[in-house]
C-alpha cells in the first residue's frame, strides 16, 4: 500500500513540478522551496502577530472590542495585517503538509533522516495547537465554538474528567485570568515552534531557510491581495448563554472539529492519537529499503578530500554535511544546479526531471548530486558554489619524533600531533607542511593508516630546497612543525578485482608503501606488482622492505628498475625507463589497474604509452601535483602528474 502511494505520488509531484517549471521556471518553482517558504510564512505570522498584539487588550470584556477597533478603525493597517496573519497561518499549514508529503513519497524519511521526520511531526502538531489557540483570542462566535469544542474534547480524557467545560458554561465563568492564559499560550506555542524548528533545521545539512526573493515578494503580495479581496473579520461577540447557529470555518486548522461533533470526543482522540503514532513510526514501517552500503567514501575534486557517507545518503547530503561548498538549489532533481562529474564508481539515481539530466549526459558520466546514492566508493568532480565559503582545511601542530637517514639523500621524518591525538587519513593521501613564510610543501603519508601512531614522511634532499635543506641540516627531534591535512584523493580503489600495477619513481615509493601495507592489513587478495624506477641502485632506499613483502605475500611482486646504473654498481637487474619495463611485461593493459607515483617527467612519458596499450581512464590513477580532477586518458587533453613527496 505504501509502495503504491509513493509511486503514484512521485508521478503526481513530477507532473506538477514540470507544470510549475513551465510557469515559474526551475529556479522559482515554489515546490522546490516548501521548507524555506514555511520558514518565511512563519516569520510573516510572527511579525504580523507582534503588531496585532500591540493593540490587543487581554480581557474578556475588552478583547472583542479591541480586535474590532483594530480591524475596522485602522483597516488600512490593522485590518490588512490581521488578514495577512490569518492567511499566512493557513499557508504555513499547507506548505508544512506538502513538505512532509514530498519527503514521504520520495522516501526521504527513513534511516538517518528519522529525526528530521519525527521532529517535523512534532512541529506540525505544535503549529496546529498555536493556530487553534489563535482562533480563541478574538472572542467572537467562532472563538466560542472553538473554545467549547476544545474543552469538550479535552474533557473526554480521564485525567481531566469534565473539569474544563465548567469554565465556559456562562459568561460569568470566563475570567480575565483564564483569558490571559489563552493569550499566554498564543505566545508560548509559537516560541516552542521556533525552538523545535531550529533543532529540525540543524539536522538538515545545507538547509535553506529563505526562498528566493522573487518568491518572497510574490507570496507577500498574494497575501495582501487576498486580504483586500476577502478580509478576515470577527463573527459577532461571544454569548455563552446561546450556541452559535453557524460560523465561517477554517478547514486548514479546524478540520478535526466537525468530527468532535459527529463522532464524539473519544473517537476523535482515538483517530488523532492513532494517526500521530502512525506518522511517528512511519520511518520504520515496511516496506523497508535497506541500503547495500552501511557506509561509503567519496573522493572529491577540487577540494581534494575524502569524506565518509552514511547509508541512504545522497552525494549532496554527504558533501554538505562535511561542509563542502557544493552548489544546489531545489534538492529535488528539478533544476540541474548540482550537476557533477562521476570520475570513478557508479550511482543509483532517484527520481529527477529528465530535462535537466539527459541520457547523453548520464552516458558521459554526469549526475545530479541531490538524487545520486553511490553503489560503492566514488570519486567526483564539481564546480564549487561561488557564494559559499570553501571547506576549511584542518591545521595541526606536530612535534618531530624521529629523523632517520634512509639513503644519502632521503630521510624518514616522523611526527606526532602536539595534542597527543592520532591523525586519521587514507592510504595514499598527503599533508602540506606550512613554512614560516606561509609557503607549503606537500608530502605523502608513508605508513598505513592502521599503523600510523606517528606520521611518517619520506623526504628527498633537493639542492637549494628551503624545507628539505632544513630537514637534512638543521632539524632535530623535538622541533615543531605546522601542517594542514589530510588531503588528496589518490587512494586504492577496492571495487575491482583487476591486478594492480604500482609505478613508483624515487620517493613516489612513499604513498605506494602506505597503500600496499594497508592492502595487506585489510586482506586484499588482488595481485599487486610494484615497479620501482630509480637512477642508481642505491636510490632503492627501502628495496629490502619491498623484497620482504614479496617473500611474505604470494600476491605481491617487486620489480626494481634502474635507469642509469654505473659499472661499479654491479647491477644485474632490469634497466631502462620504468614504464618501458611494464610495457615489456604487460603489452595489454586493458585487464589491469595502474597507480603511478613519481616525477612529472616519468608520468608524462608513461601516460601516452599506457593509453596505446589499452589502459582505460577508469583504471589509471596518479598522485597529482596540482590536484586536478582525474581526466580521461584517451584524449588529447589527457594529463597525469604527481605528488610523491619530492617538493623542495
Amino acid at each position: 500500500m505504501l509502495n503504491l502511494l509513493q509511486t503514484t505520488g512521485q508521478r503526481a509531484f513530477h507532473l506538477l513540478e514540470k507544470t510549475f517549471n513551465a510557469i515559474f521556471g526551475d529556479r522559482l518553482n515554489p515546490l522546490y522551496y516548501l521548507g524555506a517558504i514555511t520558514y518565511f510564512l512563519l516569520w510573516v505570522v510572527i511579525g504580523t502577530g507582534l503588531y496585532l498584539y500591540a493593540f490587543f487588550e487581554t480581557g474578556v470584556a475588552v478583547a472583542y472590542g479591541s480586535v474590532e477597533a483594530l480591524t475596522h478603525g485602522q483597516w488600512y493597517a490593522g485590518g490588512v495585517i490581521r488578514s495577512v496573519h490569518r492567511y499566512a497561518s493557513d499557508g504555513l499549514v499547507i506548505t508544512m503538509l506538502l513538505h512532509m508529503v514530498r519527503h514521504f513519497i520520495f522516501d526521504r524519511h527513513r534511516g538517518f533522516r528519522w529525526f528530521s521526520w519525527v521532529s517535523g511531526v512534532v512541529l506540525l502538531w505544535l503549529t496546529y495547537a498555536a493556530g487553534v489557540n489563535g482562533y480563541m483570542l478574538p472572542w467572537d462566535r467562532l472563538a466560542q465554538f472553538v473554545v467549547t469544542a476544545t474543552t469538550e474534547w479535552f474533557d473526554a480524557l480521564p485525567v481531566i474528567g469534565g473539569v474544563m467545560a465548567r469554565n465556559f458554561i456562562t459568561n460569568a465563568n470566563v475570567s480575565d485570568r483564564l483569558f490571559s492564559l489563552l493569550a499566554f499560550l498564543h505566545i508560548g506555542l509559537p516560541l516552542a515552534v521556533l525552538a523545535v524548528l531550529w533543532v529540525h533545521t540543524q539536522r538538515v545539512p545545507g538547509a535553506k531557510t529563505n526562498p528566493p526573493r522573487p518568491l518572497m515578494y510574490s507570496l507577500l503580495g498574494m497575501l495582501v491581495i487576498l486580504s483586500l479581496i476577502k478580509p478576515a473579520i470577527s463573527q459577532g461577540p461571544v454569548d455563552m448563554a446561546t450556541l452559535p447557529e453557524s460560523v465561517h470555518f477554517d478547514w486548514f486548522y479546524l478540520m478535526a472539529y466537525p468530527l468532535i461533533e459527529s463522532w464524539g470526543p473519544t473517537q476523535t482522540w482515538a483517530l488523532t492519537v492513532g494517526f500521530s503514532c502512525f506518522l511517528v513510526l512511519l520511518p520504520w514501517l515496511p516496506p523497508l529499503r535497506r541500503s547495500q552500503l552501511s557506509k561509503w567514501e567519496m573522493a572529491v575534486h577540487p577540494d581534494e578530500q575524502i569524506i565518509e557517507g552514511r547509508a541512504g545518503e545522497t552525494l549532496l547530503d554527504a558533501g554538505l554535511r562535511a561542509g563542502l561548498p557544493m552548489p544546489f538549489d531545489c534538492r529535488n532533481g528539478g533544476c540541474g544546479v548540482c550537476k557533477a562529474d562521476i570520475l570513478h564508481g557508479s550511482v543509483k539515481l532517484g527520481p529527477f526531471q529528465e530535462a535537466v539530466l539527459t541520457s547523453a549526459e548520464r552516458a558521459a558520466g554526469k549526475t545530479l548530486l541531490c538524487c545520486a546514492e553511490p553503489l560503492g566508493n566514488i570519486e567526483i568532480a564539481y564546480v564549487p558554489a561561488t557564494d559559499v565559503k570553501r571547506l576549511p582545511i584542518h591545521k595541526h601542530v606536530a612535534r618531530v619524533t624521529r629523523l632517520e637517514p634512509l639513503s644519502a639523500d632521503v630521510k624518514r621524518l616522523c611526527l606526532s600531533l602536539s595534542d597527543g591525538s592520532t591523525l586519521k587519513f587514507h592510504a595514499g593521501q598527503y599533508i602540506n607542511i606550512i613554512l614560516d613564510n606561509g609557503e607549503k610543501r606537500s608530502f605523502s603519508f608513508a605508513a598505513a593508516p592502521h599503523a600510523a601512531e606517528e606520521i611518517e614522511l619520506q623526504v628527498r634532499l633537493v639542492p637549494g630546497g628551503r624545507f628539505t635543506t632544513n630537514v637534512f641540516e638543521r632539524m632535530k627531534v623535538g622541533d615543531n612543525l605546522s601542517f594542514e591535512g589530510p588531503l588528496g584523493t589518490f587512494t586504492l580503489r577496492e571495487d575491482s578485482d583487476k591486478p594492480i600495477l604500482f609505478v613508483a619513481g624515487s620517493t613516489g615509493f612513499a604513498p605506494v608503501k602506505s597503500m600496499v601495507e594497508s592492502a595487506f592489513h585489510t586482506g586484499i587478495k588482488r595481485h599487486m606488482i610494484l615497479y620501482w624506477g630509480v637512477r642508481r641502485p642505491h636510490d632503492l632506499y627501502l628495496g629490502s622492505l619491498a623484497e620482504q613483502w614479496a617473500k611474505e605475500h604470494s600476491n605481491f611482486t617487486f620489480i626494481p628498475v634502474v635507469s642509469n646504473p654505473e659499472p661499479e654498481d654491479g647491477w644485474t637487474g632490469r634497466t631502462g625507463l620504468v614504464h618501458q619495463a611494464i610495457l615489456a611485461d604487460y603489452p595489454d593493459l586493458s585487464k589491469h589497474q595502474v597507480y603511478a607515483c613519481g616525477s612529472v617527467n616519468m608520468v608524462q612519458a608513461a601516460q601516452p604509452e599506457f593509453v596505446k596499450h589499452g589502459i582505460s581512464s577508469d583504471d589509471c590513477f596518479s598522485d597529482a601535483f596540482h590536484l586536478a580532477p582525474q581526466r580521461p586518458l584517451d584524449g588529447q587533453q589527457a594529463d597525469m602528474v604527481k605528488l610523491g613527496g619530492t617538493h623542495v
